[in-house]
């Protein structure tokens, strides 16, 4: 007899406790999401705290209208591949647009960020090393694995470790370092100026993911590249319409061979059905935002600064981020879930981030600030981190 497969299909020991406790955060549905920033769930209007519309644009009226207009035109998915019969040229504007707003030579847009990620499957081999930093999103991870090339991570933005590696690497083999922008958990933004110098100094390709920063950071919203004056340092870009553009989607940008290259090897492009055009449509809209409104990513900017500073003054242990996303570090997952459960009571919906997607031990409340916050909002998500940590003992 063999071992039943099904039989490891178990969550983590400390949920049981936590779903009895009703501190379960996952899967959580929304009814309704409002443009003022906040979200109806359980027939209950909560400010919601822990989204990744940073500019929030997923509400905005304009989107809509292009997503709508798209579905009228062109119906509501293509049901095929861009490779064969999905390919729209809605599609082949937005990635003219985003490659000439990233300032590459091109670009190829995918169903998801995700799927944008495990593109870069196709760039590596058996034989080759992918170096990345240790906090890189599980789609980066997944993309490694799948071209079965060699990963060799390093603590986060440890510049010093990275060039360790990078020296053990097989001259005879290609390496590629990749990082991202703007971290999804921690906010932190990468040493890009050391990661440059770097991959410059050994001759390897540097890629990066832009998924939470493009559209955020920089002074015309290109992100970090633009933030730290490196554009030209970075080889290939990935990005997500799920954030800043306020849709769904994603796009590798880079040079016309390598995009070329990917359109035809890259197996989450040439298998997945291409991106509806109402996203397609929306994302289009968003760049024209993007490009013409920076008052919403110093909004934003201006938000996270606020609130991260009430929270430290709370107690809470925030980790210095600089950007949208402030981490409030509980340790343990137990707490952790019991802290968004109080901050769900006080009207606050927040994310819950638990391992594997933080080290066991880190776990947190994710929070992120948004250009629609406004600071009685603000105030109000402060507010409720007060009254729940001091419920649990959390803070003083």
């Amino acid at each position: 007899m063999m071992l039943d497969a099904f039989a490891r299909c178990r969550l983590h020991e400390d949920f049981e406790p936590v779903t009895e406790m009703g501190a379960n955060p996952y899967y959580r549905p929304v009814e309704e999401r409002l443009v003022t920033g906040e979200v109806l769930v359980d027939g209950r209007v909560l400010v919601s705290a822990g989204s990744n519309d940073y500019l929030g644009l997923s509400a905005d009226p304009r989107l809509k209208d292009a997503a709508c207009r798209a579905v009228r035109r062109l119906g509501t998915g293509t049901s095929g591949s861009r490779l064969v019969n999905g390919s729209l040229a809605l599609h082949e504007t937005l990635e003219s647009r985003l490659a000439a707003f990233l300032g590459q030579q091109a670009a190829m847009v995918t169903p998801s960020g995700f799927l944008a990620n495990m593109a870069l499957g196709a760039l590596a081999g058996p034989r080759d090393t992918v170096l990345a930093d240790q906090l890189i999103h599980a789609s980066l991870i997944d993309a490694v694995r799948v071209s079965r090339a060699r990963l060799r991570r390093y603590r986060h933005n440890d510049m010093e470790q990275l060039d360790r590696l990078l020296d053990g690497c097989d001259p005879a083999a290609a390496a590629l370092v990749l990082t991202e922008g703007m971290f999804s958990t921690t906010g932190t933004l990468c040493d890009l100026p050391g990661t440059a110098a770097l991959a410059r100094r050994y001759g390897v390709r540097l890629v990066l993911d832009g998924a939470h920063d493009i559209g955020l950071l920089g002074a015309a919203g290109r992100g970090a590249a633009e933030h730290f004056g490196l554009e030209s340092a970075v080889d290939l870009h990935t990005l997500a319409f799920s954030k800043c553009f306020g849709t769904t989607g994603g796009a590798v940008a880079g040079p016309a061979d390598v995009i070329v290259y990917l359109r035809h090897h890259a197996r989450s492009m040439v298998y997945s059905a291409a991106l509806s055009p109402a996203s397609t449509a929306a994302a289009l809209a968003a760049l024209d935002i993007i490009e013409t409104e920076p008052e919403r990513r110093r909004r934003a900017l201006a938000a996270a600064d606020r609130l991260r500073a009430d929270l430290t003054g709370l107690g809470y242990d925030t980790g210095g981020s600089p950007t949208t996303i402030i981490p409030v570090h509980v340790g343990d997952i137990v707490p952790c879930c019991l802290l968004w459960r109080e901050l769900f009571a006080e009207g606050v919906f927040a994310t819950a981030m638990v391992p594997p997607s933080v080290p066991e031990g880190r776990a947190l409340i994710r929070v992120s600030a948004t250009a629609l916050h406004t600071d009685a909002q603000l105030d109000r998500i402060a507010t409720a981190f007060a009254v729940a940590g001091r419920r649990l003992g959390l803070i003083s």
